[in-house]
């Protein structure tokens, strides 16, 4: 399985749950097709990365277990997401589509293919 792992944002003040740290993770998230943030010992962020290495589309993967900050990425991540639906959760051509509920159903209608293609990570 092959995907690309983003090992620094840079600067971020570990303090920084709020604008900083969903700027920076905002940026991310606009700055490549796919991102999926994780952690490396989950089962569900592996599905999700076979998911997507499986259709052909190369994700930058953070895994927030090797990031000192992990938990107050993962507490911004929730509040993007609105919920503590956990991990992972995953962006799309800069928009935030969700955790693994909200891409298994987008998979399964059949939604998941054409946002690939529109963000550019897919070109069949």
């Amino acid at each position: 399985m092959t995907y690309q792992t983003h090992q620094s944002w840079g600067y971020m003040p570990t303090r920084a749950i709020g604008g900083d740290l969903l700027e920076s993770i905002e940026r991310l998230a606009s700055e490549n097709a796919v991102v999926i943030f994780s952690i490396s010992t989950c089962c569900m962020c592996h599905a999700i990365k076979r998911l997507f290495c499986g259709m052909g589309v190369n994700p930058t993967v953070y895994e927030l277990d090797e990031d000192p900050r992990e938990k107050e990425i993962e507490k911004a991540l929730m509040r993007l997401l609105g919920s503590s639906s956990g991990l992972p959760v995953v962006f799309i051509g800069g928009k935030l589509v969700g955790a693994m509920d909200r891409v298994m159903a987008s998979h399964i209608n059949g939604t998941l293919v054409p946002l690939l293609k529109e963000a550019g990570a897919l070109w069949l």
